[in-house]
């Protein structure tokens, strides 16, 4: 029967799909996890899926919507005539006819994936950009008819010192025109008593009745793959909830290069970007405000700002243990991503980035009213975007250096932020060194046959007996490993990142493939086969009847060559860098983001991605760009810190670097064609560690 090939996105499931089957018959043969309470019956409305448009030159398809089957009458119950427009489809009535990259929202999604990106709050001096001021004033009279405005400039001067308010002849930062709009009705509510938050002693963004002394922010870390967003008391420093998503563009392509050249191929390409990343921040932050809500309340999915329950009625109700935020209270933000997520989030043109030398449109950190680009907070806030450092690294990279300090450091540090773009720093307090190399997507699943984002059932970490050649993994979501638990139990679908990573160490180590990569010819196991349909080498990890997709998960030798490709820009880019320093060893390696809090510090060590060192000194950061976005939410100077370090980091082009393509050929072998490690010689053999 003639197939057709079909990809999911964001998880990067994929596979060929007998045409004829609908979508979610499509999704559950290649272990795509949609939801579907009816069963596929068109009755629950629960397994959209947007079918994309373009050619994706990675995939070698052309996805369209009239690939699939014709729509359906009983579709119209769930789906409106502009998501339609969209793409949105039911999964169980779209049926196949040809090539086809489907999108499945986050709502979709039957087993939400996991994104370790957590950030952790560091002691910091409290000095917020936005501050309160009690003021109680005077109504007007008959013998002081100022104006309301006026008033409270007044006040706030004599009460506070505040003199610079109001003092520009432009009047460029007095009070924002949203304020002036209800300043009236807040001023007289409470008899002239109010509270005044003022945004970096200089313009006015909120009035409230009362005394309100909480102020709350919200942090925000874009990433290519997956956006965090954290709110935050800045008064106690606490994060209250903190919601994760996979970044709505990956159906547009799974690295920064793809949505540049979605952008270029498609004239509303930049605009739709943006737009989609516009909404899914914003679904976020109604997801953090609802968990300052009683679950009992009656504020739904689609409640507009103006349409929520009464917040101080509801506080009240439930004598005062629930906060009961609404957009309003949120009246700071930070801002976090590379270079590209930044440009495509502001619409501005990424194109010149792609090519040498580089340029960005900007630089510099900049303050945006949320207003301006629909971010649903106060909405005379602002939003703080740190800035970008250089070509594609940009202001996450910033906020790693912030909240890592190696500027502050004697030790020479090297910090690794492994992503579908890698950005690596190297320095102390002396010099500082920065750069960006293309991993590609294997660390997260994509062009590894049986890869995925880590979710349920992905296989997370992998044991090879070197006797035997017998494998043992450990899944997501599952404490045991597969030697522990009956066949299935574990409901194994793919593998992750860090398991992909494992592969490589454990292959090399027990003597599977030899230094170049290559499987041995002599094995000592009926795991290594030639795979019967495509010729191919490869080496089964979980058979069929441990999997909920019916078949054997392998790695192939194509699959070896992803990861090898990956691990080599890495530890190119990590020689060079230390080249251009000039030291031959570093004190500490940093391992930041989500692969930071999973990978085994010795087996990045084994595959060759780092420089030997000892194993001790390799430390996870976690999802340092968060941390580094909290820390300057809460610290005022620490944006003018960030600003500073990115003006003083030395950006360095690799592939201008003289022997760089010489350098990444090397760092093909494992650990290395020719560097040493002698950190290795008590992990692996001599005879698997020497060989020629």
């Amino acid at each position: 029967m003639e197939k057709a090939t079909i990809i999911f996105q964001p998880s990067g499931q994929r596979g060929k799909i007998s045409k004829g089957k609908n979508v979610l018959d499509a999704a559950r043969e290649l272990g795509e996890n949609i939801e579907s309470l009816c069963g596929g019956k068109g009755s629950c409305g629960k397994c959209k899926v947007l079918i994309a448009e373009g050619h994706f030159p990675k995939y070698g398809v052309t996805s369209h919507k009239k690939n699939l089957s014709r729509w359906r009458k009983i579709e119209a119950d769930f789906i409106n005539a502009t998501q339609k427009k969209e793409g949105l489809r039911l999964a169980c009535c779209a049926g196949i006819k040809d090539d086809a990259l489907v999108f499945v929202p986050e709502e979709s999604r039957a087993s939400k994936q996991i994104v370790s990106k957590l950030p952790r709050l560091l002691p910091v001096d409290y000095d917020p950009v936005v501050k309160k001021y009690d003021l109680i004033m005077e109504p007007p009279s008959a013998g002081d008819a100022r104006g309301d405005l006026e008033r409270i400039l007044s006040a706030l001067n004599v009460q506070y010192s505040l003199k610079d308010l109001g003092c520009d002849i432009d009047n460029l930062y007095s009070c924002d025109i949203d304020v002036l709009r209800h300043l009236p009705i807040r001023l007289r509510e409470q008899n002239w008593h109010v509270t005044v938050s003022v945004w970096m002693d200089r313009e006015i963004i909120r009035v409230l009745p009362g005394s309100v002394t909480d102020t709350y922010g919200i942090a925000m870390d874009i990433g290519t793959t997956t956006v965090v967003a954290s709110l935050v008391h800045l008064n106690s420093a606490r994060i209250l909830d903190t919601q994760y998503i996979m970044n709505p563009q990956v159906k547009y392509g799974e690295d920064v290069i793809s949505r540049i050249n979605y952008h270029l191929q498609n004239k509303e390409g930049l605009r739709q970007m943006s737009m989609d990343m516009g909404e899914a921040l914003n679904s976020m932050i109604k997801a953090l405000l609802r968990s300052t809500w009683p679950e009992d309340n009656n504020w739904t999915e689609t409640t507009e700002a103006s349409d929520y329950p009464d917040p101080q009625k509801q506080r009240e109700k439930t004598d005062g243990e629930f906060l009961c935020l609404v957009p309003e209270d949120i009246e700071d933000a930070i801002i976090v991503c590379n270079t590209i997520m930044h440009h495509i989030l502001l619409q501005l043109d990424p194109r010149h980035v792609a090519l040498s030398p580089f340029p960005p449109v900007v630089q510099k950190s900049l303050n945006i009213k949320a207003r301006d680009f629909g971010i649903n907070i106060c909405p005379s806030a602002y939003a703080h975007i740190l800035p970008n450092e250089a070509g594609f690294v940009g202001a996450d990279n910033v906020a790693v250096l912030t909240a890592e300090a190696p500027y502050k450091s004697d030790q020479i540090q090297l910090i690794i932020d492994i992503g579908t773009n890698g950005e690596l720093v190297l320095g102390n307090r002396e010099r500082l060194l920065s750069t960006s190399c293309a991993t590609g997507p294997a660390f997260e699943g994509a062009e590894i046959t049986y890869g995925m984002r880590a979710a349920p059932g992905a296989i997370e970490r992998i044991t090879v007996d070197p006797e035997t050649h017998e494998v043992i993994y450990k899944v997501v979501g599952d404490d045991a490993w597969s030697n522990y638990v009956k066949a299935g139990e574990l409901k194994t679908c793919g593998i992750c990142g860090s398991g992909i990573m494992d592969i490589l160490a454990e292959f090399y180590r027990t003597g599977i493939i030899n230094k170049s990569g290559a499987f041995k010819k002599k094995q000592k196991s009926s795991r290594y086969r030639v795979n019967s349909e495509n010729r191919l080498k490869e080496f089964v990890i979980a058979w069929a009847d441990e999997t909920t997709i019916g078949r054997d998960i392998s790695i192939t030798q194509k699959d070896i060559r992803h990861i090898q490709l990956a691990k080599a820009a890495i530890y190119a880019g990590c020689k060079l860098l230390m080249r251009e320093w000039g030291t031959d060893r570093v004190d500490v390696i940093k391992i930041a983001g989500g692969f930071g809090l999973h990978i085994d510090p010795v087996k990045t060590l084994i595959m060759g991605m780092i420089p030997d060192c000892d194993p001790e000194k390799i430390v996870s950061v976690g999802n340092a760009a968060g941390t580094g976005a909290l820390i300057t939410l809460l610290n005022r100077e620490k944006r003018a810190e960030s600003d500073w370090v990115a003006r003083m980091v030395e950006y360095v082009d690799l592939a201008s670097l003289e022997g760089f393509k010489d350098e990444f050929l090397e760092a093909l072998h494992i650990p290395h064609q020719k560097d040493s490690f002698p950190h290795l010689k008590p992990i692996v053999s001599p005879k698997i560690l020497f060989q020629e």
